[in-house]
Formats: C-alpha cells, sequence, structure tokens
C-alpha cells in the first residue's frame, strides 16, 4: 500500500462516505422524463451544412469509442494533493507511485457508479470492450444507429477540402443522471491530430549564409552539454523512453544506420523495440498499424526514436504504436494501454497535438486525465508545445486568423510542454567561433554551446524582419507586406509555440476560437517563483525549449528516413545527403530529445521522477539557475496574421472579425492586443512564452536534480 490514510484525510473521508457518493441507479430510474445533459463542446467545426454528405448507413461501425469518465469534486482535489506530496521531498509519500489500479481504488469514480454507466451502454445495445483500472476511461463498440439512438447524435460523412470523414452533427447528450460521472465521448469523428515535424523549406534569401550546419547526435551532444554527463556514466541505462504513435518505422534498420554512422553503436545497451500495446483485459484495440506512408506519419515515428536515442544511447526506445481507431487516435489508444498495463514506461514523448479550442471538452479531458495518471504512476511525459508560434489553430496555414491558441496536448498541468529554439550564429555572423570547418568522424562540427533565439520562419518575427532590411516584420511597409517575404516562402505560420492556456474547459462562441465559456487549465502551484512569468491564473507553455528549426537560419537536424514517397531518401551516402526533403525541424525533435535527457536524470537519481515541472521550476528559481538553463535574450515568436483578432499591422485594428475585408488582409503580426503593437510573445528575461525557462545544460541539469526536489 503505497500510503496511508491517515495521510490524506480527503480520502478518509470520502471511503467513510461511499455511499453517498453512488446514486445512479435510483437517479436513472426517477429520471423518467428522459430529462437529458448535453456534452457541450464536442462537435467538430468542420461538421456544418457546406461539408454534410448526409448521414452514414445505421450500420455502419463505430469501434472502440471511449468514454472518458469524471471523478467527484472531492476525489479530485484529494488526488491533486496526493500529487503535490508525490513531488515533497519532505513528505512520507515523496515518490510513492501508483499503480492503475490503485489509482482508480483510491481516487477514481466509486465502481458502483462506473457499473452504472456500463450497464446504460449494454443497455443501447453497445459493446463494452475494456473499463480501464484507473476507472477513468471505458472502451466500447457500436454502431452509428445505437450512437444516434443513445446519444442523440447522427454521424454524417463529410467532405473537407477534397477529403471524406465523419463526424457527429450536433453535442451528444446523455441522461442526466449520468452527468455527474459521464465527462464525454472522447471522439466521435475521424479527424486527427497532426504531427509536429516541420520539413526543410529551402529557405531562399539572400542575405542568410549559403552553407549550412546539420545537426548530428555529435552535435547536440556539444551545444547541450550531454558529452561531460555521457562520460560521467549517465547515458540513459536501464530506462524506457515509450514514443506514442500511429505508424511503425517505414523501415527499423533506418534507426539502426542512424547509430552506427553518427556514432551511437558503441552504447551497447541501446536498443528499439516495436509494441502494439495491448489493454490490461478485455478485446484488444491496439491492431498494427505498419508504416503509415499515406499520411507520412512514418516520418513523425522515425524522427522520434533516432533523436531520443541521441540523447540517451543506452536507453530503450520503445516505439508504442496502435492503428488509429474509427474515433480515437492511436497515440491515445497506446498511452492509456501503457499507463493501465502492469509496467508502464519510465518516460513517455509525444510529438502530435491540435489546439485546445478545436480538440473538444471531452478530447481535453482524456488527455489531461492520462498525463494526470502518467505522472501518479511515476512516468514523465514530454510533448511537443507546437510548431505555430502562438496560433496553435492555424497549423499549416500561411496567415493566421483566429487569434492565440494553445495545443490541447501540451498544455495540462501534468506534462513537461518543449518549445522550439533556433541557433543565433549565422544571423549574428559568428558562425566560425561555433562551427568547424571540418566534420569529426561521426559528423560532428559544433565546437560548444551556441547561444539561441527562438524558432521562427515567420515574416512577422522581429529577428527575420531586421535581418532582411526591415525595421518591423507587419504592415504594408514591413516584411510581411513585401514581395520578397512572398518569394523567400516567408509567408507562414511556423515557429515554436508558446502562450496561455485559454480553452481546456468550456465551449466556444465562435469555431477554434479562444471566447464563449472556455476556460484555461488553472496555473499549477510549481509554475512559480521566476520572474516573467505572468500572473494570468492559467497554464502557461512552454516550459523548457530545444533546437528545433527546420532551416531558416540554415541548421537543421538530420534524420534517417528512407521512405522515398514522404521525402525520405538512402541513408548510403554522407549524412548531409540523407532525405533532403524529409524531416528536418519543429518541436517535435525537441520533445523526444529533452524525454532522452530525463532518461540520464533517472539514471543518475536511480528511478522514475514523474513530472519533472516541479524540479525545472525550482532551480530555475534558485542559485544555480545560470547554469542548468540557458537564458535567451533575443526575438519572438510572433507569426503574421489576417483579421480582427489579436492581429496588429493590417491597417483595420479595432474592426472587428465582423467585417469581411479583415478576414483576408494579411500583412499583420500575431498580438496580444490590436490597438499597439505586443507580439505574440516576445523574449523576456526568467520565464517567457516564447522558449519557457530557456533551454538547458544536461550535464548541469543531472548534476543539480536532487537540488530541485
Amino acid at each position: 500500500m503505497p500510503m496511508s490514510f491517515r495521510s490524506d484525510p480527503f480520502l478518509m473521508r470520502l471511503l467513510c462516505c461511499g455511499a453517498l457518493i453512488a446514486g445512479l441507479t435510483s437517479a436513472l430510474a426517477a429520471d423518467s422524463a428522459g430529462r437529458l445533459h448535453t456534452l457541450a463542446g464536442n462537435t467538430r467545426s468542420e461538421a456544418n451544412a457546406q461539408n454534410d454528405r448526409g448521414k452514414v448507413a445505421d450500420t455502419f461501425a463505430m469501434d472502440h469509442m471511449l468514454l472518458q469518465l469524471q471523478r467527484t469534486p472531492e476525489r479530485e482535489q484529494a488526488l491533486q494533493s496526493f500529487i503535490d506530496r508525490q513531488q515533497d521531498s519532505s513528505s512520507p509519500d515523496f515518490h510513492k507511485w501508483l499503480t492503475a489500479a490503485e489509482l482508480g481504488r483510491l481516487y477514481g469514480p466509486a465502481s458502483r457508479d462506473i457499473e452504472r454507466v456500463t450497464e446504460w451502454l449494454r443497455s443501447g445495445g453497445f459493446t463494452v470492450n475494456t473499463v480501464y483500472p484507473s476507472g477513468m476511461s471505458i472502451d466500447f463498440s457500436g454502431t452509428a444507429g445505437q450512437v444516434l439512438a443513445a446519444f442523440r447524435t447522427e454521424i454524417h460523412k463529410l467532405s473537407v477540402n477534397g477529403k471524406d470523414h465523419i463526424a457527429n452533427m450536433s453535442d451528444p447528450r446523455i441522461p442526466e443522471a449520468l452527468a455527474p460521472v459521464v465527462a464525454g465521448i472522447v471522439s466521435l469523428h475521424d479527424f486527427r491530430p497532426h504531427s509536429m515535424t516541420k520539413p526543410r523549406a529551402q529557405y531562399t534569401v539572400g542575405s542568410r549564409a549559403t552553407g549550412y550546419q546539420l545537426v548530428t547526435p555529435a552535435d547536440l551532444a556539444t551545444i547541450y552539454d550531454l558529452n561531460a554527463a555521457f562520460k560521467a556514466g549517465y547515458t540513459g541505462q536501464g530506462q524506457t523512453i515509450a514514443v506514442l504513435e500511429d505508424s511503425d518505422l517505414y523501415d527499423p534498420s533506418d534507426w539502426s544506420t542512424f547509430r552506427s554512422v553518427l556514432g551511437l553503436s558503441g552504447y551497447s545497451s541501446g536498443s528499439l523495440t516495436t509494441i502494439n500495446p495491448a489493454p490490461p483485459s478485455g478485446t484488444s484495440n491496439c491492431s498494427d498499424p505498419g508504416a503509415d506512408v499515406v499520411f507520412g506519419d512514418d516520418a513523425e515515428t522515425t524522427a522520434d526514436a533516432e533523436w531520443a536515442t541521441a540523447a540517451a544511447p543506452d536507453a530503450s526506445i520503445e516505439v508504442a504504436a496502435c492503428a488509429d481507431g474509427t474515433t480515437t487516435f492511436g497515440g491515445l489508444i497506446a498511452a492509456q494501454n501503457l499507463l493501465n498495463g502492469s509496467a508502464p514506461p519510465q518516460i513517455m514523448s509525444v510529438s502530435f497535438g491540435v489546439c485546445e479550442a478545436g480538440n473538444g471538452a471531452a478530447a481535453n479531458a482524456a488527455y489531461n486525465a492520462a498525463y494526470q495518471q502518467a505522472v501518479t504512476e511515476g512516468v514523465s511525459v514530454f510533448v511537443a508545445a507546437g510548431d505555430e508560434g502562438a496560433a496553435s489553430c492555424d497549423a499549416f496555414m500561411s496567415t493566421a486568423t483566429h487569434g492565440i491558441g494553445v495545443s490541447a496536448f501540451a498544455s495540462t498541468p501534468y506534462n513537461v510542454a518543449v518549445g522550439g529554439t533556433d541557433f543565433a550564429d549565422t544571423y549574428q555572423g559568428t558562425t566560425d567561433a561555433y562551427w568547424s570547418a571540418t566534420n569529426s568522424a561521426t559528423y560532428g562540427s559544433a565546437l560548444s554551446y551556441i547561444p539561441e533565439i527562438p524558432w521562427n520562419d515567420s515574416c512577422a518575427g522581429s529577428v527575420l524582419a531586421v535581418a532582411e532590411g526591415f525595421s518591423v516584420g507587419y504592415g504594408d511597409g514591413g516584411y510581411c507586406g513585401s514581395s520578397l517575404a512572398q518569394q523567400s516562402g516567408n509567408i507562414t505560420v511556423a515557429a515554436g509555440s508558446g502562450g496561455p492556456s485559454g480553452c481546456a474547459t468550456g465551449v466556444t462562441a465562435e469555431n477554434l476560437v479562444v471566447g464563449g465559456s472556455c476556460q484555461g487549465y488553472a496555473k499549477p502551484a510549481w509554475q512559480t517563483g521566476v520572474a516573467g512569468i505572468p500572473n494570468d491564473g492559467v497554464r502557461d507553455i512552454p516550459d523548457v525549449s530545444l533546437f528545433a528549426s527546420n532551416e531558416i537560419w540554415a541548421h537543421y537536424y538530420v534524420v534517417c528516413f528512407t521512405d522515398g514517397g514522404n521525402g525520405g531518401g538512402p541513408c548510403t551516402d554522407a549524412p548531409y545527403n540523407w532525405n533532403p526533403y524529409g524531416p528536418a525541424g519543429g518541436t517535435s525533435f525537441a520533445s523526444p530529445i529533452l524525454a532522452g535527457i530525463q532518461a540520464l536524470v533517472n539514471q543518475k537519481m536511480g528511478g522514475a521522477q514523474g513530472n519533472p515541472n516541479p524540479v525545472y521550476y525550482k532551480l530555475a528559481a534558485s542559485s544555480v539557475a545560470a547554469s542548468v538553463f540557458h537564458s535567451i535574450t533575443t526575438g519572438d515568436i510572433a507569426v503574421n496574421c489576417a483579421g480582427g483578432l489579436n492581429c496588429f499591422g493590417t491597417g483595420f485594428e479595432g474592426r472587428g472579425r465582423a467585417n469581411p475585408v479583415t478576414q483576408f488582409l494579411g500583412n499583420g503580426a500575431l498580438s496580444t492586443t490590436v490597438q499597439t503593437y505586443t507580439p505574440a510573445f516576445a523574449i523576456g528575461s526568467g520565464w517567457n512564452f516564447a522558449t519557457g525557462l530557456g533551454s538547458v545544460d544536461a550535464y548541469n541539469l543531472i548534476l543539480n536534480w536532487s537540488n530541485g526536489q
């Protein structure tokens, strides 16, 4: 038993009064009037008349849906208190990790309430495949007709940007008596999150250097002080890093080639396995996805596995891959099955995301609950913060129109949100001071730590605008209004992401826009004590950043990826000739690298560490901050925008989104106010929205870890 009842007064009171929690039987019986509760905020914006192609057949299979449950407020408060004690070295509960079953028994919904919900599902004809031990999720299957009868929403076929989809056309509804225990259906659609990998863009602006410095594992080890850690014996031995995916590697031998050519094969304990984790009981919901060559997610899997091993060459790298279900992202299935299994990994990395306002309330709750479960079990979760600056609802767009928003996968209080930087040497004209003219035998050429700036490909970024001869990025006279920006490919929403959580719960008033009844996650108790952290009452991201550029300043990551159909190529020549159009940057690289650094920490500390953030922020507020974190003092993550929402410089400031003209006027820069230009977001001392606490010196982080506990 990991804790005593006496150490938790909330829990003792709940166990004594458990009979008061479960009352669904009588409530359901009394609900003869058919009173319904709407699970608001769970209809995709694409589910509209314009995209509608008609209702699917009632027999359409809806396999392995996830019903997200919720605790009573009292149990939620008790659990949060316990998690705080798990990270308090003065508490008897310090690092007393729970199993999934213990979490469910001590802090989950009452078992009788869960039984009532499963009975209700079965009464609607659904098959209940798995009730997870945590008590927070139920995997169930049925048909579109059964979904309509039980949840009062139709599943329709949609055509969106030339692609076929299915989705519910209205928010699902459930009997009112179930509302206290049911948070929602994680999704009733097949829209998937996007990966945070950015292909090499081959920018063509003449003022930047014509030569390139490709970042290899040897360079990474030099720049972020991993060499000293490796020399001291901290290589990740005995640790498992799971990268959560919906695709297998295109070719597992790419990983081996990456290690052998780039100097990692001498670390003999390093290994790669691909698993399709099954749930602990019931019908399996994790089928082998194979290599996703259609959407190219095999590129993401490859980058994650290769750069996790670059930072922790003796760790076991576990590609945990599940095929996407009809309505559920394979990476979430993999996470649920691992965390509810008997031997969860010590570390997880996630390189996918979607903005809070687009993910939906139930899906947001699902990721928050999964990461919360992870940290109670001692699992450290690292998530790519995003590749869209502060405009995460405008991923892959050339211009931001939906204002400020952050990724739902990265914004919970229970994960490390990993942002993105670039190296400043090209901008500063100091390349020769930091890079050797020749490569080592393992293709390393970095000479030391290299000063960093926020990664930002957009014309609105101040560093890029000034470098191209403009005083500002925004406006007709700024860089974004120039033909040069258009020709060079800098009209783009591409930058390391950061911002305040704004729509973790509630319902938007406008599609993909933070507003309405939206609320962000409350600011965690540990996110304090460092200059620059805003007193905004919400969770702010990122926490830590690492290099993530895709070539804008002539630096990008090397990847061995042989899928020629998705930008890859043979890895038979020198690494600078590998996959010239394949994955090259994005915060999806930074996340598995920081996960790898955590493996070195775990090895030094002798076990799992749970949520690293309390330690990060405590160290950043201490006298060792300057040795652990690299302060980044120049630049921003502002991206180009149009319209009247958080957009300055179009000439239509303050006229609002109701003016249709403003929807198409670009040349603006994302700003926290439309009255004056306040970039969203600029760098600042201490913590900031552009890079969080900055980047890390891995060896000093390892040496000082215990000082942060």
